[in-house]
C-alpha cells in the first residue's frame, strides 16, 4: 500500500531524514520504533504532507505521491493522527468526527455507525466539547476522526502517549481489527515496547534519521527487537 524510496527532509538548514526506504502493506501494521528525536514523528510528517518531503519518492497503492499539502493527500486515502492528538477543543465530539468529512464525496458525508461501535465512549459524548474529554477520550476521538475519512493508509503518531491502560488495551483491539479487515494499511510509531511488539506486523528502527533495523516479526525475536530499539 505504502512505499517511500530514499525520503528525506530538512528543518530549515538541518537534515532530519537521510533517504528513508520502507514498505507498508495492506492488512499489516507497520511499527516505526527509536528513542526520542530520531526522526519517527518526521517521517509521518513528510508522509503526511504535514511538512513537506525535500526528496524522495513516496507511492500509494501503486500510484506516486506528488509533494501536495495534507488536506489534499487525506482526499488521495491517507489518515494521520498525530502526536498529541490536535482535536478541536471547543466543538463537540461530534462536529469533530464531522470535520474528516470534508476529504468525502457529498452523498458519503455521515459518521459511519462503525466509529460508535469501536469506540462507544465517542456516541455516549457525542455532544460533549472535545476539549471536555480526557486523554484517552480524546485519543479515540482524534481515531475515530481519521477513520472518518475511509483512509488506505492509517498513521499513528504514539496514540498510547499519557493514555490511561485500559484505554491502551482498547485502542490495540481496535487497530487489531482494523488490520484484519484488510482494507488499509497501519503506520504506527511507538515507544511503549510492549504495545509495539505485541500489535506490529513488521518493524523499523530508526536512528538518526537512518533505518537501523528493518525485520518481520515472523523474523525475529523480542529480545532481538528490545535489543535493536535501546542502541
Amino acid at each position: 500500500m505504502l512505499n517511500t524510496t530514499d525520503l528525506t527532509l530538512h528543518y530549515g538548514g538541518s537534515q532530519i531524514l537521510h533517504g528513508i526506504t520502507m514498505e507498508a502493506a495492506r492488512g499489516e501494521i507497520t511499527c516505526v520504533m527509536g528513542t526520542n528525536g530520531v526522526g519517527k514523528t518526521s517521517l509521518l510528517k513528510a508522509i503526511s504532507g504535514t511538512h513537506a518531503r525535500s526528496g524522495g519518492g513516496v507511492t500509494l497503492d501503486g500510484g506516486s505521491l506528488p509533494i501536495i499539502p495534507a488536506h489534499q493527500l487525506a482526499h488521495l486515502g491517507v489518515g494521520y493522527v498525530p502526536q498529541g492528538r490536535m482535536i478541536f477543543p471547543l466543538l463537540t465530539v461530534r462536529e469533530n468526527l464531522e470535520t474528516g468529512l470534508a476529504c468525502l464525496p457529498r452523498g458519503e458525508r455521515t459518521v459511519p455507525d462503525e466509529i460508535y461501535e469501536l469506540f462507544p465512549v465517542l456516541k455516549e459524548m457525542q455532544n460533549r466539547r472535545g476539549g471536555d474529554l480526557s486523554g484517552g477520550q480524546q485519543q479515540q476521538l482524534a481515531i475515530g476522526r481519521a477513520l472518518v475519512t475511509k483512509p488506505k493508509l492509517l498513521l499513528l503518531d504514539e496514540p498510547t502517549e499519557g493514555i490511561q491502560p485500559n484505554i491502551i488495551q482498547q485502542i490495540g483491539r481496535v487497530i487489531g481489527y482494523l488490520r484484519d479487515q484488510g482494507q488499509m494499511a497501519i503506520v504506527l510509531v511507538e515507544q511503549y515496547f510492549d504495545f509495539a511488539y505485541d500489535n506490529g506486523d513488521s518493524f523499523y528502527v530508526l536512528n538518526r534519521g537512518l533505518v537501523s533495523f528493518a525485520r518481520t516479526k515472523a523474523d525475529l525475536s523480542k529480545a532481538e527487537l528490545a535489543a535493536a530499539f535501546s542502541v
